[in-house]
């Protein structure tokens, strides 16, 4: 476990048009697949919902990309929300990442189930999470910054009960 450092977060909320356009601008062809994650370089689109995006960067000037995105969409309807700080990134891999986070996650991790570049918000514990699967044994985990203590913990516990089995 590691953390992946700060990023540019934006969530995007709009129609497929919007979000052709705003793909265009990001770099990333925003995904139309359910719970799945598209990424080009450093930029990376993760479905959410199915009018719902995040979108995530590297460290910079979010309100800047912002204003590029949202000037590229113009008079689309659509919500665009600088997220950055509410959250962070986690970076989990190795041999035990899928029983160690199916101690609090209710997803079935299975790679037939949940391939690489698959992600879903969902729950670890009680703390609502976005998941996304990087490669086989490897996965980015964003929580809100005010959980961020409680999802180390949670991990780290559920750790020392795998190593033990």
């Amino acid at each position: 476990m590691r953390d992946a450092g700060p990023a540019v977060r934006l969530a995007f909320r709009g129609s497929l048009t919007a979000a052709a356009a705003l793909g265009m601008a990001f770099g990333v062809a925003l995904p139309t697949t359910p719970c799945r994650a598209v990424s080009s370089g450093e930029r990376h689109a993760l479905w959410l919902g199915p009018d719902e995006w995040l979108l995530v960067g590297p460290n910079g000037d979010s309100a800047a990309l912002a204003a590029t995105l949202a000037g590229a969409v113009g008079t689309l309807p659509h919500s665009l929300v600088d997220v950055s700080h509410r959250s962070a990134t986690l970076r989990l891999g190795g041999s035990g990442v899928m029983d160690i986070l199916n101690a609090g996650c209710a997803l079935d991790l299975d790679p037939a189930a949940f391939p690489v570049g698959m992600c879903a918000r969902t729950l670890l514990g009680k703390a609502e999470i976005v998941l996304w699967r990087l490669a086989p044994l490897s996965f980015h985990l964003e929580a809100s910054r005010s959980y961020v203590p409680y999802v180390i913990a949670f991990l780290r516990t559920a750790e020392v009960a795998y190593d033990r089995a």
